[in-house]
């Protein structure tokens, strides 16, 4: 059967809203006439969020879950959601009740009418303490000058809709969630746009997430945007910078041994070259320049013994 909206939502410890929440996305899909699974992903709950969920499950043929056997991480629950999905229209969104349903027309309309690839929420007015939102507005900054999608004021939001082909074409892992839009232009899925839509204040329960979050964020978004432009060529970029390192110390090393035998030759006084630091200076710089070299090497005979070398995403075939 043909399945216009999927919407998955990872969950832990949620067990006061997922009623509320999925009785919403039921009405909201039935006032719109639209063909629709939902997809809740237990993310290892310790209260009755699983037992709400089977529950849920008989009552209505359109929702289904998956249970974690323990408490994997929001990547996780969203790439395992995603690989169960039918829809040609994906959304996602928190189990809190601070994502509203009410959203879901508009985002698929944008989706399916619109031409975008993905559209991420932007929480423009939000509930929550100044400890939150001052840490995110910086995250949203660099994330936004190291990935170049300029026009997403809110990376992090947890309400998106995607074209199907995006949620089958990425793998999402570690702390990757935050950086979806990000995975998905290095797929090359670029028609990324915004919705503002609406926060609402948590209803149930406590935030599940700690300003450390913004440190892993922040570590995730090195990883992805190394492995994204060098990923299949390293020594791009280590031996670009060790062939530098290297030539800077050689250099160096090469004009203190030039000075210290003009200086021998013409019977002027000199220090030895033991003495002088940029000798030292000059040995470590070509030191480092090797092993930079050295591990560009490495990981380009990794990358090329990878089985996924010549793995690329194919939009569309021709016979012409």
């Amino acid at each position: 059967m043909k399945v216009d909206i999927s919407v998955v939502i990872p969950l832990f410890n949620e067990d006061e809203s997922l009623r509320e929440l999925h009785d919403w996305i039921v009405r909201v899909m039935q006032a719109n006439n639209y063909s629709y699974e939902i997809i809740f992903v237990d993310d290892g709950s310790k209260d009755k969020s699983w037992e709400l969920i089977e529950q849920l499950g008989k009552e209505n043929p359109n929702a289904r879950g998956i249970r974690f056997r323990r408490n994997y991480g929001k990547s996780a629950a969203l790439n395992e959601g995603f690989s169960m999905t039918k829809g040609d229209v994906v959304i996602t969104m928190d189990a809190d009740l601070q994502d509203s349903p009410d959203e879901i027309p508009e985002l698929y309309t944008l989706i399916r009418h619109g031409g975008f690839d993905l559209i991420s929420g932007w929480k423009k007015k939000r509930y929550d303490p100044v400890s939150k939102t001052i840490p995110s507005k910086f995250f949203n900054w660099t994330t936004r000058k190291m990935s170049g999608i300029h026009n997403l004021h809110d990376f992090n939001c947890g309400l998106k809709s995607y074209r199907k082909d995006v949620v089958k074409s990425i793998e999402v892992y570690g702390e990757m969630h935050r950086y979806i839009p990000v995975l998905a232009k290095w797929a090359g899925f670029t028609k990324i746009g915004e919705k503002v839509v609406e926060h609402r204040a948590r209803k149930y329960g406590v935030t599940k997430f700690g300003l450390e979050r913004f440190v892993n964020g922040f570590l995730d978004l090195l990883s992805i945007t190394f492995v994204s432009r060098f990923g299949k060529r390293p020594m791009h970029l280590f031996g670009l910078f060790g062939s530098i390192m290297f030539m800077i110390g050689f250099i160096t090393a090469a004009y203190l041994g030039v000075s210290k035998l003009y200086h021998v030759y013409t019977n002027l006084p000199a220090r030895l070259l033991t003495e002088r630091p940029s000798f030292y200076i000059a040995l470590t710089s070509m030191i480092l320049g090797t092993q930079l070299f050295l591990a560009g090497f490495l990981g380009e005979l990794i990358a090329r013994s990878s089985s996924d070398r010549n793995s690329y995403q194919v939009d569309k075939t021709s016979n012409l």
